[in-house]
């Protein structure tokens, strides 16, 4: 069965999508079929896998109000291996149609629930937000990881973060799981980074990934191309650090 794993952070700017599209690619890279859910309106993790999010008949948003089946809305082969749920700013709406809907925290859980054993891993970008949106996705997921940006305010908004997966699993999806936090947008140069790094290990209880992803020109650019780092800048220190990320996730399966 598609392990899902819900990227997640209500602090907006960490590399949240960065990494749902890097992550996602570089396990396909690795030849496992991936499918990747779009669920942030601003539909960035659609366009940096090179589709038009405003061409798209059909989108997450029309699964949610029950306009399209998975079939009519999947992207196919986005890049080698990786499907693609796309969305666009139509989504934002979503939660003023789900308002007095029964069971609307469920609905890309059942919109995927045919084809989750088609895919080996399931990689969902969630909106910088507590939404409705995120409360779906992480429902549909069997695990959260958490990006977090090396600078000086990491910690903030995580302790609420990690207090609504625990209220998820409590009410929602008792099989959710936290998948640890990876560090973002790392300096080297900088004492900051460091410091960041040390102050979250000593504060959390909980994973944190081995690999760290720097701060790297050539991520930065690589959405404006459509491409995740992988197939932009093979060589880059990004492209390296997010199949070294996608290992340790693979590992985490043994």
């Amino acid at each position: 069965m598609g392990r899902a794993i819900a990227i997640a952070n209500q602090k907006g700017g960490v590399g949240k999508t960065t990494t749902s599209i890097n992550l996602a690619a570089c396990l396909a890279e690795q030849g496992k079929k991936v499918l990747g859910i779009d669920m942030d309106p601003q539909g960035n993790m659609t366009s940096g896998l090179g589709i038009d999010k405003m061409e798209v008949e059909k989108s997450v948003y029309d699964l949610i109000i029950g306009d399209a089946e998975f079939d009519e809305i999947v992207v196919k082969n986005a890049t080698e291996n990786l499907d693609i749920l796309p969305s666009n700013i139509n989504l934002s709406a979503a939660e003023i149609e789900l308002i007095g809907i029964n069971d609307k925290e469920y609905i890309i859980r059942e919109g995927i629930a045919k084809v989750k054993d088609e895919y080996d891993f399931i990689i969902i970008d969630c909106p910088p937000s507590l939404s409705l949106l995120t409360i779906n996705a992480l429902t549909t997921a069997n695990s959260v990881l958490v990006p977090i940006q090396c600078e000086y305010y990491a910690l903030e908004g995580l302790s609420q973060l990690l207090y609504t997966v625990d209220l998820v699993r409590e009410r929602l999806n008792p099989e959710l799981e936290f998948e640890g936090v990876v560090f973002t947008m790392y300096d080297a140069r900088t004492n900051l980074s460091l410091q960041v790094v040390e102050n979250v290990r000593e504060n959390i209880d909980q994973n944190i990934f081995n690999t760290i992803i720097p701060r790297n020109i050539r991520l930065a650019e690589a959405p404006s191309y459509g491409l995740p780092i992988n197939l932009y800048d093979s060589a880059s220190s990004g492209a390296k650090s997010y199949r070294e990320l996608a290992k340790e996730v693979i590992e985490m399966e043994k």
